[in-house]
């Protein structure tokens, strides 16, 4: 939001808060709002037009910001004096509003390209960072790399680290190879069978249970 006056500022910010007024009404519809009289009862905006009267103001005409079929604004015209707006003026005001919507669509797009090259450039440097710690870690603990970066993963994982700041560490040697935890081993396919035993008579018992309780139930009402 921009305006060109302390006044004109807290008109917009009204219509902002309260979803009432020209600016709004422009935006949602798409069409220009020209040569609209302000008063302070009755019109379309009960609320925005005693405060725009209040403020100074006898009439507002409303261009939309708009590129082709998408509108991302509205620009205010605000006057101290009830004069309408030629076609001429009409057209004119149409292309500063145009002028300023082009502004505002290549300011957001060269943010959006700064924040993705950013993050680029965060991912890369992270990137560099944990294959530096994952190189350490292998010299230092005598492993090979995957198992580096299980050890650098594992750590991280269990000190609620980020795995980029376990990286960090352990390149600015905080952190050495000897200091990581050890990663525990992977559970043998038997073992893994017998977890799914224990748990498949555990759920066989659960249900067998239900019918005990719901004899219960029928002879204690509300129980337990």
């Amino acid at each position: 939001m921009a305006s060109s006056s302390e006044a004109m500022r807290l008109l917009e910010l009204f219509e902002l808060q309260a979803q009432e007024g020209p600016s709004p009404d422009c935006y949602r519809a798409g069409e220009p709002i020209v040569n609209h009289r302000l008063a302070t009862s009755g019109g379309p905006w009960p609320r925005f037009s005693p405060k725009a009267v209040a403020a100074g103001f006898k009439s507002v005409h409303s261009l939309p910001m708009r590129l082709r079929d998408m509108t991302i604004g509205a620009l205010n015209l605000f006057r101290t004096d009830e004069g309408a707006l030629n076609d001429a003026d009409v057209l004119a005001a149409q292309a500063l509003a145009d002028v300023a919507t082009i502004a505002v669509l290549q300011h957001r797009e060269a943010r959006d390209a700064q924040v993705v090259n950013e993050q680029l450039h965060h991912a890369l440097n992270s990137r560099i960072v944990i294959e530096q710690a994952k190189g350490m870690v292998a010299e230092g603990a005598g492993v090979d790399m995957d198992e580096a970066f299980s050890r650098l993963r594992h750590h991280a994982g269990r000190h609620n680290l980020r795995l980029v700041d376990a990286a960090q560490a352990v390149v600015a040697g905080v952190l050495t190879a000897g200091a990581l935890d050890d990663v525990p081993p992977s559970p043998s396919p038997m073992q893994i069978e017998e977890a799914r035993a224990l748990l498949a008579e555990a759920l066989a018992a659960l249900t067998s249970i239900e019918p005990v309780l719901d004899m219960v139930e029928a002879a204690e009402p509300g129980w337990p």
